[in-house]
C-alpha cells in the first residue's frame, strides 16, 4: 500500500493555544468580505466584559464552520440528549461602538 502524505496538512497546537480560553458569549458581525466573531467572556455582576479571542473568516470558511458545528451538535445531542437554550438574546445591551452582532 503506498503511503500518500502529498494531501496531509501538519497542524501545529502550541500548549498556550491547547489550553482554550474561555467564553460564555460570542458576538458576530459581518462585511460584504469576512465575518468576524468575538468571543468574550462575561462574569456575573462585572459591568465590563473583555474580547479575549477574535476570529476572522472568510464567507466560505464561515458557512463551512456554521455545517462543522451542526454536524457535532447533531452527534453530541444523539449521545447526551438536547442542548437546551435558556434565552435567545441577552438580556444587557452590548456596545462595541459599531453594529450590534447577535450569537
Amino acid at each position: 500500500m503506498e503511503n500518500n502524505t502529498e494531501n496531509q496538512l501538519n497542524i501545529e497546537l502550541t500548549e498556550d493555544v491547547a489550553e482554550g480560553i474561555y467564553s460564555n458569549l460570542a458576538v458576530i458581525t459581518h462585511s460584504s468580505a469576512e465575518f468576524v466573531i468575538d468571543f468574550i467572556r462575561v462574569m456575573p455582576g462585572t459591568p465590563k466584559a473583555k474580547v479575549k479571542s477574535r476570529i476572522i473568516l472568510s464567507p466560505e470558511h464561515a458557512k463551512r464552520l456554521l455545517i462543522a458545528l451542526e454536524d457535532n451538535i447533531n452527534k453530541f445531542e444523539s449521545v447526551n440528549g438536547r442542548i437546551k437554550v435558556q434565552q435567545e438574546n441577552p438580556s444587557f445591551p452590548i456596545n462595541f461602538g459599531g453594529a450590534i452582532g447577535e450569537a
